[in-house]
């Protein structure tokens, strides 16, 4: 067979179906929300079932955005169980593919490389995408949509866009299909990998489809978009030459970690910059366990006020480094000389950049610092890690982890920023 086939599968309303299939509820016949109402009208939903989407309500929206007239079960987020569906659902898909034509893309969505499959079952490709939900179904009662293309660009489009206007929850999309039905979308932004900023860079030319792009000057894209122009120019003509394989054999040139938190309520200056040194605590312990340095640290700040921009720096240091002395400082630097004192914080991101294994780096340390106060630090930190690792986060803190409004304590007890059950 020369066409090639993908599939992508999702799994629908996966966190507030998870909750129903738990419950013995009907998420399509049932008003449930996926959010911690002990965080106030401010928290956000995670996830609504169909039937609350049918009643107009937007999924990810804060629960004051809910209209008082529709009961609803509040479910508190439970990470440690959706992250159990998921690994069961997996399971279900390995027993038709192999692990190495699967291509996991988030807790609830994968991609699938049908192509060497469906001599062997017999199938076409929307007989093995049913075979697959099906099964799904069957043994999580967890609903799930495909999208099903000729590359895996078509089969995310597929997936997004046109298996939401089919009884049986499974698009597909060739070129052909993808020209014809797909051209002339709006809004752009409902196109993968297109988002805002995009669209309004676009639309500086007069182009609100991905019939405009198509059609547009490709110098003029290059010249706005630099190397970027050409995933756009191939996305809008329906091509992508990327496989499955292409992404299990990638490795990135540089590697980064972060770390963000969107705070409970509005923090003050002095409030927030105690969070701040737990977060970089946090990742140093991370560099620790990776043996990793870095040379190149940033912040993001977001104020609760959107009128008043965020504070987005970065900074290179002298040399790499996983000390949390060396890399706090820096952000206690980079805090007061940006962060304004008078307006209250709901965000705080910090990054590390350019890492490097720290065993690669030994020759270039400086002879200018107090070595043996840095030996004394990384043994307490390799110290730390250790009871960490054994006994739990929580298990050792810094002082100012005790203050009221740390977070660290919370935070440890959450899988992926959310109550971890």
């Amino acid at each position: 067979m020369s066409e090639k086939y993908y599939a992508c599968i999702d799994l629908k309303s996966f966190f507030a179906s998870a909750e129903c299939a738990e419950r013995g509820l009907d998420p399509f016949k049932t008003n449930l929300a996926v959010t911690d109402i002990s965080r106030g009208n401010g928290a956000i939903t995670l996830a609504i079932t169909p039937a609350m989407k049918a009643l107009g309500v937007k999924n990810r929206c804060r629960v004051f955005e809910i209209p008082k007239n529709i009961d609803y079960i509040a479910a508190k987020p439970r990470m440690k169980l959706y992250m159990k569906y998921s690994a069961d659902i997996y399971s279900v898909y390995l027993r038709y593919i192999s692990d190495e034509d699967i291509h996991i893309y988030s807790i609830d969505e994968v991609f699938i490389d049908f192509t060497p499959y469906l001599k062997t079952y017999g199938m076409t490709p929307k007989e093995l995408a049913r075979r697959l939900m099906d099964e799904v179904y069957r043994e999580t009662h967890i609903t799930a949509a495909a999208g099903i293309g000729t590359n895996l660009f078509l089969a995310k489009i597929a997936l997004d866009i046109t298996a939401k206007h089919v009884p049986d929850n499974i698009g597909f999309l060739d070129e052909d299909e993808f020209k014809r039905t797909i051209w002339h979308h709006r809004p752009i932004t409902d196109i993968w990998q297109i988002g805002r900023r995009t669209a309004l860079r676009l639309e500086k030319y007069g182009i609100k489809d991905l019939h405009g792009v198509s059609c547009c000057d490709e110098k003029l894209l290059f010249r706005e978009f630099g190397v970027n122009a050409r995933y756009l120019i191939d996305h809008a003509n329906g091509r992508e030459s990327c496989t499955i394989a292409d992404i299990k054999a990638y490795t990135p040139k540089s590697t980064s970690v972060s770390n963000g938190q969107i705070l409970f309520s509005d923090y003050g200056y002095d409030d927030a910059l105690t969070v701040l040194k737990e977060m970089t605590d946090s990742l140093v312990m991370e560099l620790l366990e990776r043996h990793m340095s870095t040379d190149s640290v940033s912040l993001y700040i977001g104020y609760s006020r959107d009128i008043v921009p965020p504070v987005s720096v970065t900074r290179r240091l002298e040399e790499y480094t996983n000390s949390y002395s060396v890399i706090s400082a820096e952000f206690v630097k980079l805090y007061r000389e940006n962060v304004r004192r008078d307006t209250p914080i709901r965000r705080l991101n910090i990054g590390f950049e350019h890492l490097s294994d720290e065993a690669d780096l030994l020759p270039q340390l400086s002879f200018f610092r107090d070595r043996s106060a840095e030996e004394r630090e990384r043994r307490q930190q390799d110290a730390v890690l250790e009871i960490r690792s054994r006994y739990g986060k929580n298990a050792v803190l810094r002082g100012i982890s005790l203050q009221e409004n740390a977070t660290a304590r919370i935070r440890n007890t959450l899988v992926g920023g959310h109550n971890g059950e």
